[in-house]
């Protein structure tokens, strides 16, 4: 008989770790968490997500918008949303009601705040391994496994389900944990002959009982992402679980698996990114100042012990450099500095960099 993976208690245990780490950062972080329409689920959704972000010691700004919103109405409050200090992270619950474009509305997060990792930048950097953040689910399923002892690495990994959501990122992370993935979908033939090869199997369909038994090899550990209703109106996932359970050596519920850690992780996030705030905006804003990013360790390293960085010149000579500072304002809410200062500013400055910094940039400037 399986081991049941216990979400609930594991999600317990990270927001509480949140919540202690969150009190001692210089500012409570906050999550601007968007709804349009009256989806019910949506709706239960985003209350979960609240609640757990008053349990954490996160603040919640709330925004519910008629169904009738329109797009510009709702790319207007994206970009006021970007440029609020207080606001570390922007959620827009999915599904909008139509005509409103999803794309566009996910394009216009900055990218330093997409806390649900759907920015096309974001994406791109999760899947070369460099996330600016890592997608709540995914990332939940992760952390589970850890907690559990289970390595990826070396291990058979199959993801039922492509979507941009869960699939596609759930598979780019077991492959960055060192698994050999296969990512099935709905064109996929023989599915179940390769089910049945995976270590680790990730369901993540949405369609009650699609995985049943002669789909698992013994031992297998099974994680059901689904959250369905059957015919009963009862939540289930994926995967048959009475007649799953007993073949697996590890198994996630529905309800009280994936679902519960999901939200804590977005929570996680916030933290970390309010904790951190460069690993999102480092490349996002020097870029709009058209500078060009030196050693993100330098950056990462001088920013966090609260150093000026000098990254790279961005003129013809030596006079100029971009700087980079953490700033709080008199309320104690994170100020990004990026400014263009004199090499003898930044070498006078009390929070000095290494001298062989400037002389390293110094003497690349043209190269």
């Amino acid at each position: 008989m399986a081991t049941r993976i216990d979400g609930k208690a594991l999600a317990a245990k990270v927001k509480a770790q949140v919540a202690e780490k969150a009190a001692k950062l210089p500012r409570q972080p906050g999550l601007a968490v968007v709804l349009v329409g009256e989806d019910p689920a949506s709706q239960v959704y985003v209350r979960g997500k609240e609640a757990d972000c008053g349990e954490c010691g996160i603040r919640s700004f709330p925004y519910r918008l008629p169904t009738e919103t329109t797009q510009r109405e709702l790319l207007d409050l994206i970009e006021k949303l970007n440029r609020d200090p207080a606001v570390d992270g922007i959620l827009v619950q999915l599904p909008l009601p139509e005509p409103l474009e999803e794309a566009a509305v996910i394009a216009a997060i900055a990218p330093e705040k997409d806390v649900d990792c759907f920015h096309p930048y974001n994406v791109g950097r999760l899947n070369i391994g460099d996330p600016v953040f890592q997608p709540c689910t995914p990332a939940g399923v992760m952390e589970m496994l850890r907690e559990y002892g289970i390595s990826p690495a070396g291990k058979r990994c199959v993801v039922l389900g492509r979507s941009n959501i869960v699939g596609k990122p759930m598979a780019a992370l077991l492959t960055q944990a060192d698994g050999t993935v296969t990512l099935c979908h709905s064109k996929t033939p023989d599915l179940a002959d390769i089910t049945r090869q995976a270590d680790i199997l990730v369901s993540a369909v949405g369609k009650v009982n699609c995985v049943t038994a002669d789909m698992v090899k013994d031992g297998a550990v099974v994680i059901d992402v689904a959250m369905n209703r059957n015919s009963e109106g009862r939540l289930c996932g994926d995967v048959d679980f009475a007649a799953v359970e007993p073949k697996a050596s590890y198994i996630t519920p529905v309800p009280g698996g994936v679902g519960p850690m999901t939200r804590a992780m977005l929570a996680q996030v916030l933290k970390e990114e309010t904790g951190a705030k460069v690993r999102g905006i480092e490349l996002n804003l020097l870029q709009r100042c058209g500078a060009h990013l030196a050693s993100l360790t330098d950056i990462q390293e001088s920013f966090l012990s609260g150093r000026t960085a000098v990254l790279e010149a961005i003129s013809g000579t030596t006079d100029k450099m971009v700087g980079f500072e953490r700033k709080y304002d008199e309320k104690g809410s994170y100020v990004c500095g990026i400014k263009l200062m004199d090499l003898t500013d930044v070498a006078n400055t009390e929070k000095k960099v290494p001298l062989e910094w400037i002389n390293r940039e110094g003497n690349n400037v043209n190269k």
